[in-house]
């Protein structure tokens, strides 16, 4: 186990050595999601907003109470923090609830609250949501006050304007949008699909142009050179693999780990997420060992890497979402592993999806990695015959 693991570490720095790697693999996936998000990031399909002190006053609670009957995603946190989702597009418009606001709305004067809305489009129609929410808890706490004002308790006030609103229903109006492709993009974040497409596109593409190192340990000797020492062929070959793996999980975790915390990516449950970010890097790892095995140049492999890779990543949906695919490319694009990791994202960031939920991604994932693993293996063992 230690010589394979040896192995594993010496193709992980070899390919971290390269220093023409370092804008590819660690700086330009991260400007690719920015400018993504930043231009066409989506918006959940529930209006979102963020309330910000007063924390168990009357304000507070009434300005809560009716955004949530008025089908308003309501969450509560502090002014930065808020702040914070505004900037990230995590919410669409944010209440800021000042201690003299509350105090002024509980003796019956008026309050000026502080709203800030996002910078996306859709902020603008969620800004009017909670305009008319904001007027109906205004006009409710005046008709209170004019009844306290004419010598009516607070209990009788509260309780009469209670039944006048159960005894007269409202007109309301229900807008539902029945496009299936809006409701597959619910509960996104402005950065969550483009960080989800550019993982499996830049995941690929660096396993696949690492094979590049696997063709210069031929030309060069070094396994041959490995499988001189007492290391058995299956050794050899596993270290190999692993180092592959181990390029593909850099990789990876990279973006993973860089999306959240800069950009507040939800990659859903971070267990789920990890495992199917290994189950693809298996794949990738077991498709570089392929391309390592059967090709002689180093440089031919590189170019083949690149454009098979975004070949199979636009296949599979990592430029342009498969939601938006043809029937006909939709059956083909299950022909790619970056389809069946992207739905298994979907499910997880977007539905909360479990285990049993991304069963079918998983197993069709690991089904593929033991398939061209198992082919890269032999291939690369019969290719240490070959003169390069």
């Amino acid at each position: 186990m230690r010589s394979i693991l040896g192995i594993a570490r010496v193709e992980v720095r070899r390919f971290l050595r390269d220093r023409s790697n370092i804008f590819f693999v660690f700086i330009f996936p991260l400007l690719l999601i920015l400018l993504l998000g930043s231009q066409f990031g989506a918006n959940s399909g529930q209006a979102r907003v963020a309330l910000s002190g007063g924390t168990g006053t009357e304000l507070e609670k009434a300005l809560a109470g009716q955004l949530e009957e008025d089908g308003i995603q309501v969450s509560k946190a502090g002014a930065e923090a808020v702040r914070d989702q505004l900037s990230r597009g995590r919410t669409d418009v944010g209440i800021f609830i000042h201690d003299d606001d509350a105090t002024a709305y509980a003796g019956g004067q008026p309050a000026a609250l502080d709203v800030v809305a996002a910078s996306q489009s859709a902020a603008q129609a969620v800004l009017q949501q909670v305009r008319a929410s904001v007027q109906v808890v205004s006009t409710e706490r005046r008709q209170q006050s004019v009844l306290e004002s004419a010598g009516v308790g607070v209990p009788e006030a509260v309780a009469a304007l209670e039944q006048s609103r159960n005894s007269v229903e409202p007109p309301r109006v229900e807008v539902v949008d029945t496009n299936d492709v809006t409701q597959a993009f619910q509960g996104l974040g402005r950065f969550d699909l483009g960080a989800a497409q550019q993982l499996l596109l830049f995941v690929f593409l660096s396993s696949l142009t690492g094979a590049a190192t696997l063709i210069k340990a031929r030309r060069l000797g070094v396994i041959a050179r490995v499988m001189a020492a007492p290391v058995s062929s299956w050794q050899a070959l596993a270290g190999q693999a692993l180092g592959r793996f181990g390029i593909a999980a850099v990789q990876g975790g990279y973006i993973m780990i860089g999306t959240a915390v800069l950009f507040g990516v939800d990659w859903g449950d971070p267990l789920l997420a990890g495992l199917v970010l290994v189950l693809f890097c298996a794949v990738c790892a077991a498709a570089a060992m392929v391309i390592g095995a059967v090709m002689d140049n180093d440089g031919a492999a590189s170019g083949v890497g690149v454009g098979l890779g975004l070949v199979l990543a636009g296949l599979g949906g990592s430029m342009v979402p498969p939601e938006f695919f043809s029937d006909t490319l939709q059956a083909v694009s299950r022909f790619t592993p970056h389809r069946w990791a992207y739905d298994a994202f979907a499910d997880i960031q977007r539905h909360n999806g479990t285990l049993a939920d991304i069963l079918p991604q998983l197993g069709v994932l690991a089904a593929m990695a033991l398939a061209l693993l198992a082919l890269g293996s032999f291939l690369l063992q019969r290719s240490l015959s070959r003169a390069l």
